[in-house]
């Protein structure tokens, strides 16, 4: 079952050309374009369709040098779900968007994706110029590998440990006097706490290049996610502080977001499967399934938000087309 019925309304309003559409004109393209022909005849004149990103329409239409803007809305009466499957307009969209930029602010010394890329999770985006962050790296790796102070404080103890048993000895035979023994024994725990030091010493000295190596990774950008660059904001050379320098859209899945009307309230559930059919270039039927069912209601267009989750391994389809999701029979 398809649309049954539409109802055609019309506002004329004396705007400037920047006037954005409210978001309670809920109304898609396909539509106005039905009506552009009917449209153009009744008001006699030339008429322009500017298409929106929230699948609005404005129709506008030059006359005696003042900007005239005919808002359309067009409300579609869908079939019941008593009456079986129904037909209701949707938009497939990544399944998520990604503007990534950099933690720290530094140079851009390089960008390894373009436009129109794939990238997999992790892979290398960009790179800040690092030269000061290697030295870093360099310095700290050669103190965290010196093993000099270590080894000594080792043989200062073992001496010290044989001194006081040789000490011991001779104290039974009274062959030394007691301070004597007791300059032993301190020299050995003093030994014992110069070896305890210089391992806390190079302990330190790991844990500096591992912030050391830290602080360079951040200089190396990757992809948080696999999918496709889908805009690039920034060339090597500029300055990287808080804008991003590639922009990634997830394509697999897809997701597909439908506002559905009232009387398929408490029909739609999570995990419900609905047939997706793609509009033209893109052709054929493809299975997707319930993920979310906005329960809030937006009272304006009397619809509810339904989302859906397309899978598209292979990335056939691209994000941004419109579409019909078909709901069965229940």
């Amino acid at each position: 079952m398809g649309v049954a019925s539409e109802t055609l309304e019309i506002w004329m309003e004396l705007k400037n050309p920047g006037f954005r559409l409210s978001a309670a004109l809920k109304c898609t393209v396909r539509f106005l374009q039905k009506r552009y022909l009917h449209i153009s005849r009744s008001l006699g004149q030339s008429v322009f369709i500017k298409k929106s990103t929230s699948g609005m329409a404005m129709i506008s239409t030059q006359r005696r040098r003042e900007l005239w803007l005919f808002f359309i809305v067009v409300t579609p009466v869908w079939a019941s779900p008593a009456t079986g499957a129904s037909d209701i307009s949707c938009l497939v969209q990544p399944e998520m968007v990604v503007a990534v930029g950099s933690p720290v602010e530094g140079l851009l010394n390089s960008v390894k994706v373009d436009q129109g890329d794939f990238v997999k999770e992790g892979q290398v985006l960009a790179t800040l110029e690092s030269s000061l962050e290697q030295a870093e790296v360099a310095l700290a790796k050669a103190k965290a590998e010196m093993e000099a102070e270590v080894k000594g404080s080792v043989v200062r103890e073992e001496f010290s440990a044989r001194k006081l048993g040789r000490a011991k000895e001779l104290r039974k035979s009274t062959a030394i006097a007691q301070h004597e023994l007791d300059e032993a024994e301190t020299e050995l725990r003093l030994a014992e706490v110069a070896r305890l030091e210089a391992t806390e010493k190079k302990r330190l000295a790991q844990l500096e290049l591992q912030r050391a190596n830290a602080l360079l990774g951040l200089r190396t950008i990757r992809s948080p996610i696999t999918g496709v660059v889908s805009e690039r904001f920034m060339s090597p050379g500029e300055l990287v502080k808080q804008t991003p320098i590639v922009k990634l859209a997830q394509i697999d899945p897809l997701r597909v977001e439908v506002f559905a009307p009232l009387v398929w309230l408490g029909k739609i559930s999570i995990g419900k499967q609905a047939d997706v059919r793609l509009e033209a270039p893109m052709s054929g039927t493809y299975h997707a399934r319930v993920t979310v069912v906005n329960p809030v209601i937006d009272s304006a267009s009397g619809t509810f938000a339904v989302r859906l989750e397309l899978p598209n391994p292979k990335y056939r389809i691209p994000a941004g087309l419109a579409c019909t999701v078909r709901f069965p029979e229940q």
